[in-house]
């Protein structure tokens, strides 16, 4: 099973802004949901906060297995597993026969699984200043990015966007 990340950040690194995402990107959404659901059966893993700022018609995100991380032993969630730390989660992806563990967010889940993942699947949204959540702490030459796609601000984009896939380098 294929463990990846998907995030999009500000030029500063920022990905929220009190929980929710602080910027409109319609073609961002459309790619989310095109590399997450694929052509097979993947899962999501998220943490509380960030299943808890999914609007209600997309709860859980459809055609995926819904993991969602929190330290509440008695959380509960329609449509969704629960588990407590980040090797769980993989385990409940893994029996579920899962092609594909797809780590979303937020700040603290993508700090749990920094160490396990091989490739990043990020969207830069060029603007600063966004919010007042950053995604963790990353080494970045230790990354080799591959610029997939650009696209520029219109009627759904809010910003221009430049699409990448950042894959680790293997030490020799």
């Amino acid at each position: 099973m294929k463990i990846m990340m998907i995030v999009a950040m500000d030029d500063q690194g920022i990905i929220g802004q009190d929980g929710e995402l602080p910027w409109r990107l319609s073609s961002d959404l459309k790619r989310f949901k095109k590399l997450t659901v694929a052509d097979g059966f993947n899962a999501v893993v998220m943490g509380r906060k960030t299943w808890d700022s999914l609007p209600i018609k997309f709860k859980p995100l459809p055609e995926r297995l819904n993991i969602v991380m929190s330290r509440d032993t008695k959380w509960s969630g329609e449509g969704a597993e629960m588990a407590l730390y980040p090797g769980r989660a993989i385990e409940i992806a893994y029996a579920n026969g899962c092609e594909e563990f797809w780590v979303i967010g937020g700040a603290q889940i993508y700090r749990l699984y920094l160490d396990r993942i091989d490739e990043i699947h990020l969207t830069r949204v060029n603007t600063e200043n966004s919010g007042n959540i950053n995604f963790p702490d990353l080494n970045w030459l230790e990354w080799e990015e591959e610029i997939i796609e650009k696209i520029p601000s219109d009627d759904s984009n809010e910003y221009d966007t430049t699409y990448s896939i950042l894959k680790k380098l293997v030490e020799k």
